[in-house]
Formats: C-alpha cells, sequence, structure tokens
C-alpha cells in the first residue's frame, strides 16, 4: 500500500510518469488472495449467504406470484450481503497479513481517512520499539508499538510535544494484547472514539507547528489495509 505511493513519488522526482492508480479489480484481486490464504472457506460462506438470500426472496416471490420478480429484486440484495461478508473476511485476512511487523500500527493509522494526520516512528530505539505521532481533533495522540522501552520513547516524545505545543492535549495509546493496551485490529476505532478537543482551526496551527518537529523514515508493511468494512485499498 505504502510502498506503491512511495514508488511513484520517486518516479516523479526522476522526471518519468508516476505508476497509474491500481483499478477496482486489481484490489478486488488481491483481496480475495489475502482471504483464500487466511480463510480457505469464506469464500464459501460468502456464496451460501448470497444463494440464500436469492433463494429466499424467491420463495417469497413465488408465494405472492411474483418469482421472477422477486428474483430481480433479491439478486442486488444477495450481491450486497454477500460482498459484505467477503470485506468482514478482508479486513481480517489484511490485519493478520501485518500483525507483528514493524511498523504495523503505523500502517493502521495512516489508512484512516480523514481527521487523522500520522507521522510514523517519530522516536525509535534500537530494540525497534518506536512510537507514531497522530494529530487530530482529539489534540496529540502517542502510538507506541513494542517492548518495555516504548514507555520511555514515550515519555520522551510527550516532554517534547508539551514543550513544543503548550496546551495542546496529549494522549498515550500503547498497541498490544495486555492490559490496558489497544490490539492492533481495534486500533482505528479506539482513536475515532476520542473526545474531541480542538476545534478546525486549532488543528490547523497545531499541525502547522508539529511539520517543523519532523520525524523518520520507517519502511511500512505492504499490503491493503482495511478501512472499517470498506475494501482495502492501495
Amino acid at each position: 500500500m505504502f510502498g506503491r505511493k512511495k514508488k511513484q513519488q520517486e518516479a516523479a522526482a526522476k522526471g518519468g510518469t508516476p505508476e497509474k492508480k491500481q483499478s477496482q479489480l486489481a484490489v478486488v484481486k488481491d483481496a480475495y488472495k489475502l482471504v483464500k490464504k487466511d480463510s480457505p472457506l469464506a469464500i464459501l460462506w460468502c456464496l451460501l449467504v448470497f444463494t440464500l438470500i436469492l433463494v429466499f426472496g424467491i420463495i417469497i416471490g413465488n408465494n405472492l406470484g411474483h418469482p421472477i420478480y422477486a428474483g430481480f429484486l433479491s439478486l442486488p440484495l444477495a450481491f450486497l450481503a454477500g460482498f459484505f461478508l467477503f470485506t468482514r473476511f478482508a479486513n481480517t485476512a489484511a490485519f493478520a497479513s501485518i500483525e507483528g511487523q514493524v511498523g504495523a500500527g503505523a500502517s493502521v493509522l495512516m489508512s484512516i481517512r480523514r481527521g487523522f494526520v500520522t507521522t510514523p516512528a517519530v522516536n525509535v530505539n534500537r530494540d525497534q520499539d518506536m512510537v507514531h505521532r497522530v494529530s487530530s481533533k482529539a489534540g496529540i495522540i502517542l502510538v507506541g508499538e513494542g517492548g518495555y522501552g516504548v514507555k520511555s520513547l514515550m515519555q520522551d516524545e510527550r516532554r517534547k510535544m508539551e514543550r513544543f505545543l503548550s496546551g495542546v492535549p496529549v494522549t498515550e495509546v500503547i498497541v498490544g494484547d495486555n492490559q490496558g493496551q489497544v490490539s492492533i485490529r481495534k486500533l482505528q476505532k479506539h482513536l475515532k472514539k476520542l473526545p474531541k478537543k480542538l476545534s478546525t482551526v486549532q488543528l490547523r496551527e497545531v499541525r502547522a507547528r508539529v511539520r517543523s518537529v519532523g520525524g523518520l523514515n520507517l519502511p511500512m508493511p505492504k499490503g491493503p489495509m482495511p478501512t472499517n468494512v470498506r475494501m482495502p485499498r492501495r
């Protein structure tokens, strides 16, 4: 996902033609490969849901004396139900494909569409513990992933933010499955539920000041990433 964007930027910098945006068909194809690898029976479940809804609609139409008409009406509903289930499987498979990789948390954060701007790996140690910085109407959100050393990195980054952005709320989130941590699968939802404390004007000022702080370059895990129940995009 992010590897493709980097290639486009490099091509543009060299004066070349940026790579064309991936078609929706290719996106679905990639998602299908992920789902098939993670859950081989997922496609059968999607087909089963599609068939059951279609047949149920035809039966109801037959009882009303209009089986063909009911079949036409049931077809898009059956397709939407099957496709929705497929996106749920794709969502799970996409998380499974990056879970445990370095920078997986940043990859998830950067896939949030609106209201959040992520600077990955603003603080990293030799054990590859790292902190990502997110700006939103909730203020500055520091997201750490790694081992025990991440707490020290979080404290350093909090002090830096409080020095540069005095008065701006700073929230700390650690990615993980232990108590007090947020699993990578629930990270997006957790951030979106944080209370909004900044206005649009204040957020714009905060982001302008944060740009001067900068961050580090970090390779992100490749592959499609989910955004709620929508299809993964690159």
